[in-house]
């Protein structure tokens, strides 16, 4: 691919245009942010390991400039504030809404035909956002939650297990955080399903401790993920670039799968170059339906918030 676009150059953003770099998925990546020098110091500092870390995409950082970003075939979003004490949901929706509708609306200018993908929180939400300003079909604009959520699921189990994390493979459905649906019989280790190699209490508490896996590292550091974030989204353009057909857990725009409508959600989807290639509906038993409605139920609320806002005459 020509050139890949990252807006936003904190922590998350700066993860993702290291891996793609070192992936060598571009001719280039671009890194942008509204704030003076920062994009421009990360860029040069990544493409100073490029003999070192022996890839050719030439990474570029700059200020505000979307002019620079034109002709990208993929645009990251990631650009937002971290949730702050004392802030409520409704307020990081305000703000980041529209940090996510402006940004989103300059890149799709210069870049008509790129696929996006959003990192921003509350992601769900933050996906639907880039959905509308974008006016672009919905298999072109997704969110990066399930492969992360399935990342650390994964990491989790490999530790209980005492196997290679390589070899899990797990799904989960629903919206990121408390409202996950776990999925323990859709989950195996080469083949084999992780129900008759560890006991129901012991899974619940891994699921647990998955829903509330950005929680954990936020009390730990004081602040967000970076490096499990990052490298999830970079699987995802990895996927699209090497048209890989790879089926991955993403926030998708559902119109009737699963009995949803007109809802992001996190669901099994067939990733490719032209996208969302295919939504995979998996069957589920009642209990596990029931959580997906409450999911459901519990994103559409914050987009009504969204809604409410009138962001989008």
């Amino acid at each position: 691919m020509e050139k890949i676009t990252v807006i936003g150059a904190g922590n998350v953003g700066a993860t993702v245009a290291n891996v793609i770099a070192q992936k060598d998925l571009a001719a280039e990546v671009v890194l942008l942010d509204i704030k003076e020098g920062i994009a421009e110091g990360k860029a040069l500092d990544i493409w100073q390991t490029s003999s070192i870390n022996h890839f050719n995409t030439r990474v570029t950082g700059v200020t505000n400039d979307y002019l620079k970003t034109k002709g990208s075939g993929i645009i990251v979003i990631t650009s937002g504030l971290p949730r702050k004490p004392g802030m409520s949901r409704d307020d990081l929706i305000k703000i980041n809404a529209g940090i996510v509708k402006e940004v989103t609306e300059k890149a799709v200018k210069y870049s008509p035909d790129a696929i996006i993908i959003v990192v921003s929180n509350p992601l769900d939400v933050m996906t639907y956002t880039a959905y509308k300003a974008s006016n672009k079909p919905s298999n072109k604009v997704f969110g990066m939650a399930g492969t992360l959520d399935t990342g650390r699921y994964r990491a989790f189990l490999a530790n209980a297990l005492d196997v290679s994390p390589t070899d899990i493979h797990a799904l989960l459905l629903g919206g990121h955080g408390d409202t996950m649906v776990p999925l323990p019989r859709y989950t195996s280790i080469n083949g084999i399903p992780v129900t008759q190699l560890l006991g129901k209490d012991e899974l619940d508490k891994i699921v647990d401790r998955t829903k509330k896996g950005g929680g954990e590292l936020v009390n730990l550091m004081g602040t967000s993920a970076w490096y499990a974030p990052g490298a999830a989204a970079a699987q995802l353009v990895e996927a699209i670039v090497d048209d890989q057909k790879k089926i991955v857990p993403l926030c998708a725009c559902l119109k009737g799968e699963y009995g949803q409508k007109d809802v992001y959600l996190g669901v099994p989807v067939k990733l490719g170059k032209n996208g969302i290639e295919e939504i995979i509906q998996i069957e589920l038993n009642k209990d596990e339906q029931k959580l997906m409605d409450t999911s459901a139920d519990s994103v559409r609320s914050v987009m009504k918030v969204l809604d409410d806002m009138k962001l989008f005459k």
